[in-house]
């Protein structure tokens, strides 16, 4: 992939007081609430540009992507961003805990050249038109791009360790704590041989999405419809495969909306092609017993096609594919790659299949909530079926990194949230304003949306 330094647009703390203070999640995580607390952080928070609020009597002149634009005209005038004097690369380190373990993942934010999908580029998830949409909208008002696409390249030579060491020998230009205690630190790298390196070493390599499908997407169509060179260039943060803090978390599936569920009929019904295993309590403390009883099994098994299990009932459950040959004969269209995927067995042979939820039911997200594993995200899902909210939860293990890069390799897209790269890019740690002449957005309110 063609890579290249830029001079980038960063928080100016003598303005806006700190600039730690004004990035923030990318916007297809911010709900109302975290929303709510940006706005309220900071009035510089990039938050008014990628997330900003509706009002009630927006129109096609005053709307959320015009409010947009004039948030970054605003941050510009007053010196809020200032633009980097040089051409940089940016060093961007994330330190985080999972179950009481540390990590450190490293990356470097670039430009790179937009490619079409399969030349040089591969895509892992689908996408929805309704996030692309809002996203294309938010370009055109503001010829900006305030986030990074997160890509995955694989380099065994591990060049990037250098770069990224060499520059924590020198004073990070943001270090702050997110409220997930992420530690996010960010390096400015300017000097003519380390961004050639990186150049160089990037010139063969493919690159697959990790995160950020509809905005690589949006870029492309962003481009053809300017045809500007600038738009060529997407900002991106390349994370190597090999780097040992690359964690992929799982998305558990939460059953929303179905009215006619019925649990004993789809035990019956599964066990043709699955292998159901029964973790019963009676009291709390054989609750305790059960839940973990299931969860070691599903983790012992997770190179296998198996899920756990809860519905409300006095059990959890450990749900086991029989035999791969299933997938193989129902699915023949698909790659060996896909066909093993846990969440293709579970979209198609259970809930497609047993459950009714077909890819339309998936992608309006009508019966299904998806549940990322973040702290107390399981006590969560299950107190939601417990309270009747919800009839049941599927609980998957992690997608890995090399079923991944076989999908990918492929060319083939996994269902939406089939990973969860922890923790997420921070949008507003360099901004990259393009000199092209904006155009006038269709607003339509039902686009301001969430990526999926």
């Amino acid at each position: 992939m063609e890579i290249k330094a830029f001079n980038a647009y960063r928080f100016n703390s003598d303005v806006v007081g700190s600039s730690d203070d004004c990035i923030a999640p990318p916007y297809d995580v911010i709900d109302s609430s975290i929303q709510d607390e940006l706005y309220h952080k900071n009035s510089y928070n990039i938050v008014r540009a990628i997330k900003g609020k509706p009002e009630a009597d927006d129109t096609s002149d005053n709307n959320v992507y015009t409010r947009a634009a004039e948030y970054l005209e605003n941050a510009v005038a007053t010196g809020a961003l200032v633009q980097d004097n040089k051409e940089a690369i940016y060093a961007y380190v994330q330190d985080f805990e999972i179950a009481g373990q540390m990590f450190q993942r490293s990356g470097v934010i670039a430009c790179g050249k937009l490619r079409q999908f399969g030349e040089g580029v591969q895509p892992h998830e689908k996408t929805l038109e309704g996030p692309k949409a809002d996203r294309l909208n938010l370009t055109r008002a503001t010829a900006c791009q305030f986030g990074q696409i997160f890509m995955l390249y694989d380099d065994p030579a591990n060049t990037d360790r250098t770069i990224v060491s060499d520059a924590m020998q020198t004073a990070p230009v943001i270090d702050t704590i997110d409220e997930h205690d992420v530690r996010h630190r960010l390096f400015v790298v300017d000097d003519v041989e380390s961004i050639e390196t990186f150049a160089a070493m990037m010139a063969d390599k493919q690159a697959v999405i990790a995160d950020g499908h509809h905005r690589y997407e949006t870029a492309l169509n962003y481009w053809a419809e300017t045809q500007d060179k600038q738009a060529a260039y997407q900002m991106m943060t390349f994370v190597n495969m090999r780097n040992e803090g690359l964690v992929i978390q799982p998305t558990h599936r939460l059953l929303i909306n179905m009215e006619d569920f019925d649990l004993v009929a789809l035990l019956a019904e599964l066990q043709n092609e699955f292998y159901v295993s029964e973790f019963k309590f009676e009291n709390d403390d054989e609750r305790k017993q059960a839940r973990l009883g299931m969860f070691a099994m599903v983790a012992s098994l997770a190179e296998q096609n198996i899920f756990g299990f809860y519905a409300g009932t006095q059990a959890f459950y450990a749900i086991k594919l029989k035999n791969p040959k299933f997938m193989a004969e129902l699915y023949p269209e698909m790659s060996p790659a896909a066909q093993q995927l846990d969440v293709n067995v579970l979209h198609k042979l259970i809930l497609e299949k047993h459950l009714g939820i077909c890819d339309a039911k998936l992608a309006s997200e009508s019966h299904l909530v998806y549940i990322k594993d973040l702290g107390d995200a399981i006590d969560k899902s299950i107190a939601e079926v417990d309270s009747g909210h919800s009839q049941g939860v599927f609980f998957m293990n992690a997608t890995r990194i090399e079923q991944v890069q076989a999908v990918a390799a492929a060319g083939e897209k996994m269902p939406q949230k089939s990973t969860f790269f922890y923790p997420k890019i921070f949008s507003g740690l360099t901004i990259r304003k393009l000199d092209i002449e904006k155009i006038k957005p269709h607003y339509n309110k039902n686009l301001i949306v969430q990526e999926c």
